[in-house]
């Protein structure tokens, strides 16, 4: 009798989930709008991110409804209606928001919050509506190993973030081979950590030190004068912005001086010059995208793949407009403006809003953007999109690798903490 009942109970919510589906389908002719949910970093420690998602998305949103459009399924032209709540960078309010979007507000499709541990936190309710769900800010390799189905990212995954770090300095300087490992022991960073670790090993580089950071620390002073003692030519690592800052000033107090630092997340950010001054200068991050970049239709037929969205100047305008005021877009806002294009080319792609033809298409869907190259793998997954490297150059941030997107070149080896704090800036002459 409980085999019965049970199989009893997944027949029905497989039959409720087909009914749902294919009344989608077939009701797309008549729909207003195509509305896409998101629970946003709005207040909390990604509030920073969360701000420029936002503006990246309803930047795209815009364009696609008043430039391009509308998103072109079942014969018509339909506009995407953007909701968003707070989630407060918090777990259990991601997971309550994501039902209420789906069963209240019943939205088509979900964006992911901000960060791998809220993008995880959300997936098993997405998935267990069978909601797709747009990841434009989780970069953790875990969240694919999962067996989701619904999930698909646009950010590029966690372990290759300073895989074009190191082969840029490997080929600038193969003699400096010592490297110094220290990342924040959370789920993203220890993906950066062990991508980079394996990739150092295999150009050749000596590990000197490897070690990981509490999360919520305030003092990296013991942990990095274990790295001093270990006299490392290069030194990554980081975690988020306000330990990435952090990171920084104490190497700065403690006398450490590399020939190049290069620091996730955090030292793309404006911010982080502004707080850090000449401590930040010559200190270089990877990005997924930077102002600057100039990724346009013309490259893309190059390339032979489709192109869809505004150019780079445009996005930036809409940025602007839809934040309210003079900031300048971060890779979260283009990466999280990608994840919204990428979702009108799967829906024109399988002409359906039903989500299992919608996800499908995303399996089979190449194209390219300002943002970059867009591909996902078999688990969605991002494969198509390349990094980029950026470095602090006199108060300017500049574009340093790969050269096809360089808007500069890498200033090395990097003048002491002590010339900078006298004048000296990493400017290349």
């Amino acid at each position: 009798m409980k085999m019965r009942g049970s199989f009893c109970i997944i027949c029905l919510l497989a039959l409720s989930m087909f009914i749902s589906a294919s009344f989608m389908a077939s009701n797309a002719e008549s729909r207003d709008s195509i509305v896409v949910g998101h629970p946003a970093c709005l207040s909390g420690k990604y509030a920073k991110a969360g701000e420029q998602a936002i503006g990246g998305i309803q930047g795209c949103i815009k364009w696609i409804n008043e430039v391009y459009g509308g998103v072109s399924v079942g014969g018509r032209k339909l506009p995407i209606e953007y909701i968003k709540y707070d989630c407060e960078s918090k777990k259990e309010v991601v997971t309550s928001l994501i039902e209420r979007l789906i069963t209240v507000d019943k939205v088509d499709f979900l964006l992911t919050p901000y960060s791998s541990p809220l993008t995880l936190a959300g997936a098993p309710v997405a998935e267990k509506y069978g909601m797709l769900y747009l990841d434009h800010g989780g970069a953790s390799d875990r969240i694919f190993e999962q067996g989701f189905r619904y999930i698909v990212q646009t950010i590029g995954p966690g372990r290759r973030y300073h895989v074009g770090t190191l082969d840029m300095l490997h080929q600038v300087d193969p003699e400096s081979k010592r490297l110094a490992l220290l990342y924040k022991d959370a789920e993203f960073s220890r993906d950066v950590m062990k991508g980079a670790e394996e990739h150092a090993k295999k150009i050749g580089y000596d590990i000197v030190f490897k070690r990981t950071y509490p999360e919520g620390t305030s003092d990296l002073t013991p942990v990095l004068s274990d790295m001093k003692a270990s006299k490392p030519d290069i030194v990554i690592g980081g975690g988020h912005f306000e330990d990435g800052q952090l990171f920084a000033r104490q190497m700065a107090d403690l006398g450490i001086n590399a020939k190049a630092i290069s620091i996730v997340v955090s030292v793309t950010l404006p911010a982080f010059h502004e707080a850090l001054g000449s401590i930040a200068d010559g200190i270089m991050g990877p990005s997924h995208w930077e102002y600057g970049v100039k990724y346009s239709k013309e490259i893309s037929e190059k390339a032979g793949k489709e192109w869809i969205g505004p150019s780079q100047d445009e996005f930036v305008s809409l940025f602007k407009e839809a934040v309210g005021k003079d900031l300048t877009p971060e890779y979260h806002a283009a990466e999280a403006g990608a994840a919204i294009l990428s979702l009108v080319k799967a829906i024109e792609k399988s002409d359906s809003l039903e989500v299992d033809k919608v996800r499908e298409a995303f399996g089979n869907l190449t194209f390219m953007s300002f943002y970059g190259g867009w591909d996902v793998d078999e688990t969605g997954k991002q494969v198509g999109h390349s990094m980029v490297d950026m470095q602090w150059q006199g108060g300017d941030r500049v574009i340093i690798w790969p050269p096809e997107a360089a808007t500069g070149k890498l200033y090395y080896p990097l003048p002491s903490f002590e010339e900078k704090a006298k004048g000296k800036l990493a400017v290349p002459k």
